[in-house]
């Protein structure tokens, strides 16, 4: 393939900039213990001129190895509810509020812990600069870790769920299920599960096609 000439080669923008800036400190980052056991620091990735980000609550066991944030089971689960809401993963940026994977041994598996809150409030500055830089119209909280960390302590899926809540001077949320809960349930209301994901999905595609 041919190169561009250097005058028509697209910009990276200023929030590219300040992303990988943020990435780059962040994969330093030793405010609390889970750096020790982690394979490395994951951050977010995406679109950075997306109008929507989608966060979770931490890397999982094969995302702490590959280093991208929704790429296992999870991940691609998810990936079939974008499509199915008509949303291209390519287009959004998805990010965790905890970057580093946090585990328990159970025999040769690692199995997910969710953070405490000391760690959770640790890490709180790196998705606090991905949002400032990225400044989205609409945030996707991917279960109540990522709720609490958008909407604060109290915040509850169940209570959230099913609604655009608009915040001043803030992007608007909405909040649902993280795809792992889907995959957590009986087979037999895994379906009504993932419909109702991608209904939570499509209400961000509503919004967002209103502004």
């Amino acid at each position: 393939m041919a190169e561009l000439p250097a005058r028509a080669r697209p910009r990276r923008s200023g929030k590219e900039a300040k992303l990988r800036k943020l990435r780059t400190e962040a994969a330093r980052c030793t405010a609390c213990p889970l750096w020790r056991h982690a394979t490395q620091t994951v951050f977010g990735e995406g679109n950075a001129d997306s109008r929507i980000v989608l966060v979770g609550e931490q890397p999982g066991d094969v995302e702490d190895r590959v280093g991208r944030p929704f790429v296992g089971p999870a991940g691609r689960l998810l990936d079939g509810a974008l499509v199915a809401a008509g949303l291209d993963r390519s287009k959004v940026y998805v990010t965790n509020a905890v970057k580093h994977f946090k585990w328990t041994p159970r025999g040769k598996r690692r199995i997910h812990k969710t953070p405490a809150q000391r760690e959770f409030d640790a890490c709180s500055r790196w998705l606090d600069g991905e949002l400032m830089a990225l400044a989205p119209a609409l945030i996707v909280c991917l279960g109540a870790t990522a709720a609490r960390a958008i909407l604060g302590r109290d915040a509850r899926v169940g209570a959230l769920r099913g609604r655009v809540i608009d915040r001043e001077s803030a992007p608007s949320v909405v909040v649902t299920v993280h795809p792992s809960y889907v995959l957590r349930i009986l087979a037999a209301e895994r379906e009504a599960a993932f419909r109702e994901l991608v209904r939570d999905l499509r209400l961000a595609v509503g919004y967002l096609s209103r502004r």
